[in-house]
């Protein structure tokens, strides 16, 4: 387009004509093959920024413009051929035919950009001032034209075609930075994905992994631990607390085993519609006592209407994880708010404490198998925290700061009807 509206604008001086008017048949050929190469690309231009248009009006334009300009370029050569003989039908064909199918081109692209531009489409406002200025004058000189019966020199739509070739910069230049942010973003996504990607392959054998150990461990354990269960009976003073603590030391292996299974087959056995605010007050109720013996508070807001779908004691499971992670992270007194709302068909749920908080790197290293920052901790609490949201539907995030406190940002879909 804009090569097409520089041979015209060059071609129709009368600089070349005053000192090289020896190619004035040259001048007039390129001038009618510019204006054949420029109408069919300014539509098309038009229809790949805005569309088609109503009941695709701008491309069957388009299809008839190619079709005329080639019909005008074969004539052209015909009239070439047979030395201007056809001269008269020539001058019909790319000059008072023409003129009327740029009327119409105008006339329809300027409706159709202002359209858009009423829409608020920045790239057509832009190309509604340019192209308005353009085809106000083409209209306007080609109207005069015609009432002279062709005895008028076209000047101004030069200025026009300033301006519109200015504003198709402007549209491609905007159009350019539009496509690179939106390479910047889908790249940002694929590196998003594939490490999503890359962390489901690895949670896969790991779940695969930690399915098949638990199986093969949690019998010889059970059965371990019945027959200390029948000598702890049989001993008395010292040997009776070793057997205790072999007890105890068997419970929490069997705890792990049970997180093990858990991580690894999160997929619940029975769905039902579950009150927020009724699961959480269960959840309060077991981890109240726990709170009371570390000095911590906790403060609960929950409306009464929030629901979502998912297996209550895996809900109560995941929550009682996170909150006792607060507790355990106050190191004394220190308070837990734990509130609830509804946004964007989304049951949005937040724990906050004022505890130690945690590092940017230990906040990125959350949910990885065997990172935690208890001593005798093993990771697996929050990894199963992790996994039910995620079979719920659900997402968990958290923010912290050291010194400050940590928040848990868990979201589900919501079953309100």
């Amino acid at each position: 387009m804009i090569a097409s509206a520089g041979v015209l604008v060059i071609t129709y001086s009368p600089f070349l004509y005053t000192f090289y008017k020896d190619y004035g048949k040259l001048y007039t050929r390129l001038w009618d093959v510019a204006l054949f190469v420029l109408l069919p690309s300014l539509t098309y231009f038009i229809e790949r920024i805005f569309g088609s248009g109503y009941r695709s009006v701008i491309k069957k334009l388009l299809y008839f413009q190619i079709g005329y300009s080639a019909f005008c370029l074969l004539f052209m050569l015909a009239n070439i051929v047979l030395n201007d003989k056809l001269f008269g039908i020539h001058y019909f064909l790319s000059v008072r035919v023409l003129g009327i199918v740029m009327i119409v081109q105008a006339v329809l692209l300027v409706s159709n950009s202002i359209i858009h531009a009423v829409k608020g489409n920045r790239s057509a406002e832009i190309l509604t001032v340019g192209f308005a200025l353009f085809g106000l004058t083409v209209i306007g000189e080609m109207v005069w034209f015609y009432l002279k019966d062709g005895n008028y020199d076209l000047f101004l739509w030069k200025w026009g075609a300033a301006v519109f070739i200015i504003s198709l910069m402007l549209i491609l230049g905007r159009n350019y930075t539009i496509n690179h942010e939106q390479i910047v973003k889908y790249s940002r996504e694929l590196e998003m994905f594939n490490n999503e990607l890359q962390r489901s392959e690895k949670m896969a054998i790991i779940s695969e992994l930690a399915a098949s150990v638990a199986h093969e461990v949690r019998n010889p354990l059970q059965v371990t631990r019945g027959f200390l269960q029948v000598l702890t009976k049989k001993y008395r003073n010292q040997d009776k607390i070793y057997m205790t603590m072999a007890l105890e030391e068997l419970d929490r292996a069997a705890g792990i085993i049970t997180d093990f299974l858990t991580f690894a087959k999160p997929q619940f056995e029975r769905i039902s519609v579950l009150n927020v605010k009724e699961e959480l007050g269960h959840v309060e109720g077991v981890i109240v006592p726990l709170a009371n013996l570390q000095g911590a508070q906790i403060d609960m807001h929950i409306p009464d209407h929030l629901q979502v779908k998912g297996n209550s004691s895996k809900f109560k499971q995941a929550f009682i994880n996170m909150v006792k992670n607060s507790i355990e992270a106050l190191n004394g007194d220190g308070q837990i708010n734990v509130w609830a709302y509804e946004m964007e068909e989304r049951v949005v749920i937040h724990i906050q404490d004022n505890g130690e908080g945690m590092s940017k790197e230990e906040l990125a290293r959350l949910g990885e198998p065997y990172f935690s920052n208890k001593t005798k901790g093993t990771g697996l609490g929050l990894m199963v925290t992790f996994r039910i949201v995620e079979a719920m539907g659900g997402s968990l995030e958290f923010k912290s700061e050291k010194g400050v406190g940590t928040e848990a940002v868990v979201s589900f879909p919501s079953a309100a009807v």
